[in-house]
Formats: C-alpha cells, structure tokens, sequence
C-alpha cells in the first residue's frame, strides 16, 4: 500500500510517499481502509520530536481517521466487512483504573494511533475493534472528518470538563482552527454567549456564521482588555484554551469570579506563569483536559448527524499531498479542518 511515513524527526522534508507492507491485522483487530485524515498539529509536533512521547521510528503518523472496514480478525463479530466507521486513536490498556471507569482517554498505559502505532497516512490501517464507532447512517466520511479529534477534544472539554452552562460568557481562543471551528458551534449549542478570537477578519466573519456572538482580532485588539470592555469589566465564565504561553496569562486574566480556564494544548509553548492572588481570590478553576472518550464520541457523531454540529474543512488532499496540507497548517492560513482524503 502508499503511504506516507518519516523516519527521523524534521521539517515537512522527512516526510516520505512510499510503498509499504499492508498491516497484519490481529484477532482483535480490524483493517481499515482509509477514506480521510485529518490534518493535526499533534502532527507536527510528533514529526518534530516536540511531544513527550516516545516514538518508534519509521512511523506513519495520523490520529484523526475515517474509512471502511475491509477485513477482521477471527474473534471480531461487533463489526461487519463494509462498514463506514471512525476511529478512536487513544487505544487503552482495558486494564487500569481508568479504563475500568471508561475513561480511557487518560488510561495510565495508552498508545495513541498515529505517534506510537502506525495511524491514518495510509491507504490502510490496523485499529483495535475497541476503538471504532460506526459512523451513522447519512454520515458521509467528510462529514465526519474532524469528529475523532478535533470534535471529540473540543466536546469533552466544553460539555464534561468545563460544563458549560445555558447564559454563560464563554471564550473561544483560535476560532478558525480545526479545534476551535467547531469549539464554537459546541458553546453556542450548549446556549452560551460566544466571544472567538482570531487573527484576520475573514476569519472572524466565518467564526460569526458558526454562532460567534462577539469577535475580537487578536492581531489588531488585546484580549484581556476587548473582554473586560465586552462583559463590563466582569470577565467570562469559561476559557477554551489550547494555544498555550503566548495566551495564558491574558486567558486566566479574562476570567470573572468562578470562572473556569480549560486546555487541551500548548502550541506555542508549555510553560505559563499563574498570579496566584488571582487564582484563589477570584475562585477560578484550572481544567487540564486530555482528548475524550468513545461514548462522547458517539455523541459527537450524533449531533452531526443531526445537523447540529459539523466539520469545517478549509482544504481537501490527497495522500501524497500531506507535505502540503501539514506546511498549509504551519501558515495558521486555514479556517477549519485540513483533510486528506484517500481514493
């Protein structure tokens, strides 16, 4: 099969189309062919070396993938050949405390597809019969897009780590991210008040048309200071952080009484001052929040077939385009997902 693998870590350069062995699946596996990837910045990082995670080299990378089940394994009897899936890329031990308590998002002993398993840069990929959810009927695969991840983190961090609440002030960082596009639709769908940040005004503008209720350019206006003036010095109720030292301290300023900070992310660096005064006078909340778990997947999935959530995609690849699609993300150009889509 075709794929893209890198085999030491670098720029968008190592980063090889090669043939390679079609995986070998288990009896508890299932082979996927892959119908799309998304494109993340958990990508990046990984191909760098940046992430805290050791990564066996050649690797083919990917987190975020949908496709169709080609072949299973002799004790696979949950899934048919055929079936239009996506894939949870967090695979748990199924032994730990965390995973006995289906979180296995922060399972003690996980491996993610895509960084230490081989992910969805492939015309096929093996997957645990444990991480695939069907994809619903009227779902297409594109539709689907960026559920795995981007949908998937955005929701557990809104809805179960944050809980955000109906008449809430809440604070969308990056807006026009994969992340953030559809960060957006979650806090307007759970009835809150919608201020998104980006660095263009086109951007801003589409953030609009998601349910953005109040925008600001973080290029051209100060964050802390737009949202003082927009909540009448009160501050928000929840901080969708994921971009990281660049945003953090202006984030935890922009809280009001109560309020809560949650982040999945530190793009631009992973270390962050806190004025700790701030901290417990003002009773906030600090949520660290790590991806999300297959049930919430399922509810994701719902929701977008219900039309009430969806996949914003900027640009579609093909396969041996992946070079392109990861330096298009490098720019912070795009508004929305960044997909490649397989033949």
């Amino acid at each position: 099969m075709k794929a893209i693998r890198y085999h030491k870590h670098g720029t968008s350069d190592v980063l090889r189309y090669e043939e390679v062995e079609t995986p070998q699946i288990g009896p508890n596996d299932v082979l996927v062919k892959v119908k799309t990837c998304g494109v993340n910045y958990v990508d990046i990082l990984a191909r760098d070396g940046k992430l805290p995670v050791k990564i066996a080299l050649p690797r083919i990378p990917g987190v975020e993938i949908t496709g169709e089940v080609v072949e299973r394994g002799d004790m696979v009897d949950s899934i048919d050949v055929g079936q239009a899936v996506v894939a949870l890329s967090r695979v748990g031990c199924g032994r730990c405390e965390y995973c006995l308590t289906a979180e296995e998002n922060i399972c003690i002993n996980n491996q993610s597809l895509g960084l230490n398993l081989d992910g969805g840069y492939a015309e096929y990929t093996c997957i645990p019969v444990k991480n695939i959810v069907p994809l619903p009927n009227g779902v297409s695969f594109l539709d689907a897009a960026g559920a795995p991840l981007s949908g998937l983190t955005a929701w557990h961090m809104l809805v179960t780590r944050a809980q955000v609440k109906a008449g809430e002030d809440v604070l969308i960082l990056a807006a026009g991210s994969g992340i953030g596009s559809i960060a957006v639709q979650i806090a307007k769908f759970s009835g809150a008040r919608v201020i998104a940040t980006a660095g263009s005004d086109v951007k801003l503008t589409k953030a609009k048309t998601l349910g953005a209720d109040v925008v600001i350019n973080h290029r051209e206006q100060d964050i802390y200071e737009e949202v003082r003036r927009i909540t009448n010095k009160r501050g928000v109720d929840v901080v969708f952080e994921h971009v990281g030292t660049a945003t953090w301290e202006k984030s935890i300023a922009s809280l009001a009484r109560n309020g809560r900070l949650v982040t999945c992310g530190a793009h631009t660096g992973h270390m962050g001052t806190i004025d700790i005064w701030r901290l417990f006078s003002k009773q906030v909340s600090l949520l660290g929040s790590y991806y999300g778990t297959k049930r919430e997947l399922v509810e994701v999935l719902k929701l977008i077939s219900q039309g009430k959530l969806r996949t914003i995609i900027h640009q579609v690849f093909p396969l041996d385009g992946a070079h392109e699609a990861q330096r298009a993300m490098e720019t912070r150009s795009a508004f929305g997902k960044l997909v490649l889509e397989m033949n």
